[in-house]
């Protein structure tokens, strides 16, 4: 495999998608082989059962274990902020990343609470991206160094990833992608984002139907939607999301604009998301369709739409209660409780 620091092209990046590494099929039928011998109705939890075996799987080890979680939240700002389709001026990426480190944001408590590792990663705050309804908003190697940064973000011992984001006018961005992948309108797939209503919201779709204009010819290639609509941070999730695979670090997803980004990688390579699942539904429109899109499951819809991983925090949790009940339940026999008969 190339190392982060090594990458430096689209043709470099296409290069580790025929070494990504398939599902441990020894580790999922372990997992299978002991589910069935717990003191419970075979099914009888749910999701949970399925949790504990895409772990394994991706793990490539049984029994799967969540000792080191680790939510990476990556900060950019965005050129097309200038359009005025966010409620929130640009500089609240920088204020909210101070936030972040201070321990004062949503994610710092739901970190906490989960005993998952924090680490932000800025990329470049003071430089945004250029305005999308101008001409792409990176250029190639711009694009692959964020994307490089972002793999840095997987380190030895981590072994669940949680994937987040800060970034005013990232929703707007999002939507593009969107439509640009899957068709559609800025109407159809934009979103409130940061509370954006009435001659505002009408102006971001109109904006985003200008960057569908401009860059439909991109539309076949998943990395140069990235590239022409998406932002560093946007960039930088996909790398992290395939130096998790590399690593067999399963990956969960947080909201809207982190599937996206995620989504251009799927586009670019079929199945590079099968390590990865969606944590919940956000409340922003465009993302149950996504989610359906990419034929996903999240596993919770709160209304939520923050970002910054938030959503994704707090699955550790219920990822962690499906190894516990998986580890740590008796099996029949260690019981003394009789089997299912017949």
């Amino acid at each position: 495999m190339s190392t982060a620091a090594s990458l430096a092209s689209f043709d470099e990046i296409r290069k580790l998608f025929p070494q990504l590494p398939g599902p441990d099929l020894e580790a999922a039928t372990a997992t299978a082989e002991r589910e069935v011998q717990l003191t419970k109705p075979a099914g009888s939890l749910g999701r949970l059962e399925e949790l504990v075996s895409w772990l394994a799987t991706w793990q490539g080890k049984h029994p799967p274990a969540i000792e080191h979680p680790r939510t990476a939240v990556f900060a950019g700002n965005h050129g097309v902020a200038a359009r005025g389709v966010s409620a929130f001026p640009a500089e609240v990426t920088k204020q909210m990343v101070a936030n972040f480190l201070h321990g004062g944001a949503a994610v710092n408590q739901l970190c906490g609470f989960a005993d998952a590792d924090l680490k932000v990663y800025e990329l470049d705050l003071d430089n945004p991206t250029d305005d999308f309804t101008a001409g792409p908003a990176m250029s190639e190697e711009d694009c692959v160094k964020a994307m490089a940064y972002g793999m840095t973000a997987v380190e030895p011992g981590v072994d669940l990833l949680c994937l987040g984001e800060m970034g005013i006018a990232n929703t707007t961005s999002a939507a593009a992608i969107s439509a640009l992948l899957f068709a559609g309108t800025g109407d159809d797939w934009a979103g409130p984002g940061t509370g954006v209503e009435g001659e505002a919201l009408a102006n971001k779709k109109a904006v985003i139907d200008e960057a569908i204009a401009l860059h439909a010819e991109a539309k076949s290639d998943g990395l140069e939607v990235l590239r022409r609509v998406g932002g560093m941070e946007l960039a930088a999730i996909v790398g992290a999301i395939l130096a998790a695979r590399m690593a067999r670090v399963p990956v969960v997803l947080d909201g809207f604009i982190c599937t996206a980004a995620a989504a251009a990688l799927e586009a670019s390579c079929k199945g590079a998301l099968d390590h990865c699942i969606v944590a919940h539904s956000s409340a922003e429109p465009g993302h149950k369709a996504l989610v359906e899109k990419l034929g996903k499951e999240p596993l919770f819809d709160f209304g939520m739409r923050l970002g910054e991983a938030s959503g994704a925090s707090l699955a550790v949790p219920i990822l962690k209660a499906a190894v516990a009940c998986h580890s740590g339940m008796a099996t029949f026999a260690e019981a003394g409780v009789a089997g299912k008969s017949g």
